[in-house]
């Protein structure tokens, strides 16, 4: 399988020398279907060098709680039972990125740098910082999305529908098998510290109900596949049903990639490494624009996912009212003055104390397993709108929130989720009503007549939050 290296970017143009080449994981948290690893060992071979992986931890990130560490600390784990199988060196470092990078890089003489890709400012800012002070090749690759952030569009898409036909244009391409990560025959003559996990997982008052790792992802996968995608498209807006595939965690941290949900789900459609070039086209369009679950979930999977590294990569604002599209920001303006029938502070509603019992177990349901149902997501994002005194004010609340307590937090679907829901992002003018001006309306009622509501509310009802 060749390696397709429009997903690689390089950096700078610095001169590589003869040592190992190092692999940065971050975003992309596997050892197979991992774009960015299997070009570092690509670079290794060539230069017949060792491959190292390095992963930098930082204790604090973007307001992530403890059960978010220690989800990640668990797939790691797993990450390395599976790299010392295929004699590859995994080394885990504590500290800021930009500090220990630099500096592990000149202790072991190592001749160039590959890390993930990422759209977050925080990441971008990390990457400028060693990209001062290292004198060796740094490269970023897109393991996250099918199609290369900056290969599906150079500027700011608009919503959905200008960026699908651009996808759906670029899939055939990109949509390949990935190559396998081989075991190194080189030997690492170097002592690699133990890593002690148990002391580096801490224990945490929030928990979650998901199991880490790329296996449990995997097995999920099948299991979503096997037993829920047929009903996708009709389960997966009813929060009382078992519709959705509860793979965004994974995704979030890299268990898993989405590229290899989507084979795994074109495969069951008759789409495969067999099928001939010149039909591949008219099969994927075929399957991507028909109504059924499997093309919803491929939309949801796809098209707005990419389309949210998209907001992030080319929207510095995306996580600021700066960021909403300027009919919006109008709008939200002319209308602050509003009256609100409530308010509520911090505090409230991350205790879950409005006068909304549905209100409240959405948030119930995020603190106590770690995850949001996906229609709840919006119906709470637009309420946090409905009863702050400004959207700066609902943005920051419902970020902080998010971020603290879904596992999928901190993440392009999050940023651009919520401004969707607050600022309209991605979504068109709606009627004009107090509060929300144009921004697209929910409200309980509305709920009522799409799931049961009482059903839902009693689900979490005596859940303990702290």
């Amino acid at each position: 399988m060749l390696f397709n290296l429009k997903r690689v970017q390089k950096l700078n143009q610095k001169e590589s020398g003869s040592g190992p080449v190092v692999y940065w994981m971050s975003r992309e948290q596997r050892v197979q279907d991992n774009w960015g690893l299997i070009f570092a060992q690509k670079l290794a071979n060539q230069k017949a060098t060792n491959l190292v992986v390095v992963f930098v931890l930082q204790k604090e990130f973007l307001g992530a709680n403890p059960s978010h560490f220690g989800f990640m600390l668990e797939g790691l784990k797993e990450v390395e039972v599976e790299l010392t199988k295929l004699n590859i060196p995994f080394y885990l470092l504590e500290g800021a990125p930009e500090v220990e990078l630099p500096k592990f890089i000149e202790k072991y003489s190592i001749s160039e740098l590959v890390s993930d890709f990422s759209p977050l400012k925080i990441k971008l800012e990390w990457n400028k910082k060693i990209f001062e002070e290292i004198k060796i090749p740094f490269y970023h690759v897109d393991s996250r999305n099918i199609i290369p952030a900056w290969i599906i569009s150079p500027k700011l898409e608009f919503a959905a529908y200008t960026i699908r036909p651009k996808i759906h244009k670029l899939l055939p391409e990109y949509l390949t098998e990935y190559t396998v990560v081989s075991k190194q025959d080189l030997s690492w003559n170097n002592i690699v510290p133990k890593i002690v996990w148990e002391g580096l997982i801490k224990d945490s008052t929030i928990k979650s109900t998901f199991t880490s790792g790329a296996s449990s992802a995997n097995q999920l996968l099948t299991k979503f596949i096997d037993h829920k995608l047929d009903l996708y498209g009709d389960n997966r807006n009813d929060p009382n049903l078992d519709g959705q595939s509860g793979l965004s965690p994974y995704l979030h941290f890299g268990q898993i990639s989405s590229q290899r949900i989507a084979l795994e789900v074109f495969n069951k459609l008759g789409l495969n490494e067999s099928t001939p070039s010149e039909y591949k086209q008219t099969l994927i369009s075929k399957i991507l624009l028909d109504t059924s679950s499997q093309a919803s979930f491929l939309e949801e999977l796809i098209v707005r996912r990419e389309l949210s590294d998209n907001f992030c990569l080319y929207n510095s604002n995306y996580d600021n009212f700066e960021g909403f599209h300027d009919w919006a920001k109008k709008s939200l303006n002319e209308h602050r003055a509003d009256k609100r029938e409530y308010i509520y502070s911090l505090e409230e509603f991350e205790q879950a104390k409005t006068h909304d019992d549905l209100w409240n177990a959405a948030q119930k349901e995020m603190i106590q397993t770690g995850k949001m149902h996906g229609f709840m997501r919006m119906y709470w994002a637009k309420k946090i709108l409905e009863w702050t005194g400004s959207p700066e004010t609902a943005l920051k609340i419902a970020i902080y929130l998010n971020d603290k307590y879904s596992l999928d937090g901190r993440d392009p679907n999050g940023y651009a989720g919520i401004s969707w829901s607050i600022g309209g992002v991605h979504d068109r003018a709606w009627n004009e009503r107090p509060v929300f001006g144009k921004i697209r309306y929910m409200n309980y009622n509305g709920c009522k007549r799409k799931f049961d509501v009482v059903k839902y509310i009693d689900k979490f009802s005596g859940a303990r939050l702290f």
